[in-house]
C-alpha cells in the first residue's frame, strides 16, 4: 500500500538572543546550572518584554532553529536532550512584537535528576489506568531545600492540587487518553522540583488483546515507497545490541533522493477490535543524520471489508505527528498526511538512544478513525483527531503493522534505526 507524501517545510522562527531592558522572565524550573535527567520540564512564566505584556512564550535548546511556542504568558514543556552540557532559550514575545530571552544552562545525566525531583510510587511511567487513579509520590528535598508541600497538575492545567508534607496519596480524575500528570514539590526555600508521568487513561482494559515482542516476527518484509520521491532499499534482521530485549529489529535502508522505504508485519485478522494502542522503544544509530520522517502505522481490514488505515508520523519536515486522512471516498480514495499541533521532529531525537513511543488509537464500523494521543518519552500529547481513513483495496482479512524510515537528503546514504519492545493491544 504506497501512501502520497504530503510535506510542507516549515520556516523555523528565529527571534533575538538579545535580553531587552525590562524583560521580566521568571523560569521556575530547571535552575540555572542545574543536573537534570534526560526528559526535564521546563516552567516559566514573564510578567512583560520592554514593557509589552506578553502574547506568547517558548524555548529552544542550544543552537537549534525550532522554537516551541504556547500562546500566554506561561509554558510549561517537557523537554528531551543527550547527556551533556546545554542552554535552555526561555523566550517571551510582547504583544507589540518585542521579544526577550532567559538563558538556563544545565548538565543532562543519562542516570537522571540532581534535583531531588518527587519520586512517584504508582502508576508506572506510560501505565493505562483508569479514571479515577491513584496517585502516589514522595518528596524528602528540592534542590537541597527540606521539602514543604507536594502536589500535581494535569496536562496544562493551570489548577495544583497542593497538601503539605513530603508524602502525595490521592485520587486524579481526568478524561480518557493520554495525559501528563505533573507531580511537583517545593522545598522551604522556595525551589520547585517536577516529575512527569505519562498515563493512558481507560484505554487498555485487562481484557484486552496484548501481543509482544512483534519486532521479533518473521513475517517482516521490506518494500520502496512509490509514493514518495527518490528511491530506496532495505533489509531487516534481528540483533541483540543495541536491544532492550536481547531481540530488536535492526532496519539498514539506502537512500537516494529523498527516498522511503516500508517495513511491514502481518499479526492478525482480527475484524472486531477497535481499540488500538501501539507502544514501541526507537532506536536512531548517530550515523542515521539525515532521516526525515518515522511512521508507525496500524492496517486492520474490517467487517465490510475495507481496509481502515491508522497512519502517524514523526514528520521532520513540519516538526510535528502526522496521521492519515481518506479525504475522498473508500472507493475514490485521497489518502492524505494531516498536520497536527503536536510537536515532533525525529533530527531532534538523542542518537544512539531508546526512545519510547505510545500510540493510542480507535476506529468505528464506517471507516472513521480518531486519533487519540501520542506519548514521547513519557511527554504525552493529546490529539483526539478523528477522520475517515477507510479503503476499499480488496485486501484479505489482516492486521499488520508498517514501519518506515523517510530520507531527508538529496544524496545516496544510509540509515541504521532499531525497533524493540513493540506491543499492540487491541480490544
Amino acid at each position: 500500500m504506497n501512501f502520497f507524501k504530503m510535506h510542507s517545510l516549515i520556516s523555523a522562527l528565529v527571534v533575538s538572543t538579545a535580553l531587552p531592558a525590562f524583560a521580566s522572565i521568571t523560569v521556575s524550573s530547571p535552575y540555572n546550572g542545574s543536573t537534570v535527567g534526560t526528559t526535564f520540564t521546563v516552567s516559566a512564566t514573564a510578567n512583560n518584554c520592554s514593557n509589552q505584556a506578553i502574547s506568547a512564550m517558548g524555548y529552544s535548546l542550544d543552537g537549534s532553529t525550532q522554537t516551541t511556542i504556547t500562546n500566554g504568558s506561561a509554558i510549561t514543556e517537557s523537554v528531551y536532550a543527550a547527556a551533556g552540557g546545554h542552554t535552555v532559550h526561555v523566550k517571551a514575545w510582547g504583544d507589540q512584537g518585542a521579544s526577550c530571552v532567559s538563558d538556563v544552562a544545565v548538565t543532562v545525566s543519562a542516570t537522571g535528576s540532581s534535583s531531588g525531583d518527587p519520586s512517584i510510587a504508582s502508576p508506572a511511567n506510560g501505565a493505562a489506568v483508569s479514571s479515577p487513579f491513584g496517585l502516589s509520590a514522595s518528596s524528602a528535598n528540592c534542590y537541597g531545600q527540606p521539602t514543604s508541600s507536594i502536589g500535581y497538575s494535569v496536562d496544562n492545567s493551570s489548577y495544583t492540587y497542593i497538601v503539605g508534607g513530603t508524602v502525595l496519596n490521592t485520587s486524579v480524575t481526568t478524561g480518557t487518553g493520554g495525559h501528563t500528570v505533573h507531580v511537583k514539590s517545593w522545598g522551604n526555600g522556595g525551589a520547585v522540583c517536577v516529575n512527569n508521568l505519562a498515563v493512558i487513561v481507560g484505554s487498555t482494559p485487562s481484557d484486552a488483546t496484548s501481543l509482544g515482542n512483534l519486532q521479533a516476527s518473521t513475517s517482516w518484509t521490506a518494500v520502496h515507497d512509490g509514493g514518495g520521491a527518490g528511491s530506496s532499499s532495505g533489509w531487516s534482521g534481528l540483533t541483540s545490541s543495541p536491544s532492550r530485549t536481547g531481540s530488536a529489529r535492526h532496519f539498514a535502508t539506502s537512500y537516494s533522493n529523498y527516498g522511503d522505504e516500508r517495513y511491514m508485519a502481518s499479526f492478525g485478522d482480527d475484524i472486531y477490535s477497535h481499540n488500538f494502542v501501539y507502544d514501541a522503544w526507537v532506536y536512531i544509530q548517530d550515523t542515521a543524520l539525515g532521516v526525515a520522517n518515522v511512521e508507525m502505522d496500524l492496517n486492520q481490514v474490517i467487517g465490510n471489508g475495507w481496509t481502515v488505515i491508522m497512519g502517524f508520523q514523526c514528520d521532520g519536515w513540519s516538526g510535528t505527528w502526522d496521521y492519515t486522512a481518506n479525504e475522498g471516498s473508500a472507493t475514490s480514495p485521497n489518502d492524505q498526511w494531516i498536520h497536527s499541533w503536536a510537536k515532533c521532529n525525529p533530527r531532534n531525537w538523542g542518537v544512539n538512544a531508546w526512545h519510547h513511543v505510545q500510540i493510542s488509537m480507535s476506529r468505528d464500523d464506517y471507516g472513521n478513525v480518531t486519533y487519540q494521543s501520542v506519548t514521547l518519552d513519557g511527554a504525552t500529547q493529546t490529539l483526539n483527531a478523528r477522520v475517515f481513513s477507510g479503503f476499499a483495496l480488496g485486501w484479505g482479512q489482516t492486521i499488520l503493522t508498517n514501519f518506515q524510515v523517510d530520507g531527508g537528503t538529496g544524496y545516496s546514504y544510509g540509515s541504521n534505526v532499531y525497533l524493540d519492545d513493540l506491543t499492540v493491544s487491541r480490544w
